[in-house]
């Protein structure tokens, strides 16, 4: 069963296209990633999704409600937590969840029910008269998703919901996420970290407003590379990059970190190769190089390389 129904979904400001015709379908429960660089649209296509922005063109079913001509009951089966904490810093816990619960009409037994639920997830019980901006960023952003999501909504859309915390809160932060997935709630989440993304069960891949893949996360890594990748660990790590990309036969080139990964064009290619460029021609020690399965990072990069190439 669908949870959301995309068809087509475009959205332009004047000339410029932000969301170019977009479509896809979440299923009811998934953890539906939706992933893309900083002004890829992935913003722009949740704010369209909430009923906060009217498309240009196309339409989407969310909750069962069309978001051009039902936004306001869309915005009954929702919760959204934005990129920026939703919350009023100057108010304390408890006045932010109260707040939130009259937002969706929760009164008497359901409102002390949930606020309790909310304390318990936020990891607030008896700290409910803190002022909301002294709290710790994960804390505090536990907090915005338990009131984004306190009228139990059948869907909850987070964007980039994790951006400038400490690796341990965001992980924390997806334990959460998983626990509303096994409840049944539908959840989109936008990131541009693409280790999260190993935790959806679903991704798409968005570049310039425009869909360039979709698949769980073995499927792009399976699917959309099928050269030969390898590792290489070397001295002189940014020479080195430079000396292979001068190569025909190596197709991309990126740094991971301590480490270069080069995807070859050319098959007959292998780790000798490489050792022959760097090492004999360049007399650049090569420490390691391993033929390795790729990263998501590794798909995304080629991807958008590849949609450039498309573009121009």
């Amino acid at each position: 069963m669908n949870s959301i129904i995309v068809n087509n979904l475009t959205k332009k400001f004047g000339s410029f296209t932000a969301v170019d015709n977009v479509s896809f379908e979440v299923n009811r429960g998934d953890i539906f990633g939706f992933l893309g660089a900083n002004g890829a649209g992935k913003s722009t296509t949740i704010r369209m999704l909430t009923g906060i922005l009217e498309p240009t063109s196309g339409d989407a079913i969310v909750g069962g409600y069309s978001i051009k001509k039902e936004p306001d009951k869309v915005k009954t089966q929702i919760g959204y937590m934005s990129q920026k904490f939703s919350l009023y810093n100057d108010l304390t816990v408890e006045e932010n969840i109260r707040f939130f619960a009259g937002v969706y009409g929760l009164t008497g037994k359901q409102y002390q029910e949930r606020k309790s639920w909310v304390l318990k997830v936020a990891d607030l019980k008896g700290k409910e008269k803190l002022i909301t901006a002294s709290l710790p960023g994960g804390i505090k952003q536990r907090l915005a998703l338990g009131t984004a999501v306190i009228h139990e909504p059948k869907i909850v859309f987070l964007d980039e919901p994790t951006s400038g915390v400490d690796p341990v809160s965001r992980r924390n932060f997806w334990d959460l996420i998983h626990e509303l997935s096994f409840t049944g709630t539908t959840v989109l989440v936008t990131t541009h970290y693409l280790d999260e993304a190993e935790f959806c069960s679903d991704i798409i891949l968005i570049n310039a407003g425009r869909l360039i893949a979709q698949g769980n996360s073995k499927t792009l890594k399976t699917n959309y590379i099928k050269n030969t990748i390898l590792e290489i660990e070397s001295e002189r790590i940014v020479d080195s990059m430079e000396i292979l990309e001068k190569e025909n036969w190596v197709g991309e080139t990126s740094i991971f970190g301590n480490y270069i990964h080069i995807i070859l064009n050319d098959n007959s290619k292998t780790e000798t190769d490489v050792i022959d460029v760097l090492t004999n021609k360049n007399s650049i020690k090569v420490q390691r190089i391993d033929k390795i399965v790729p990263t998501l990072e590794d798909v995304f990069i080629h991807l958008l390389e590849k949609d450039k190439k498309n573009v121009s």
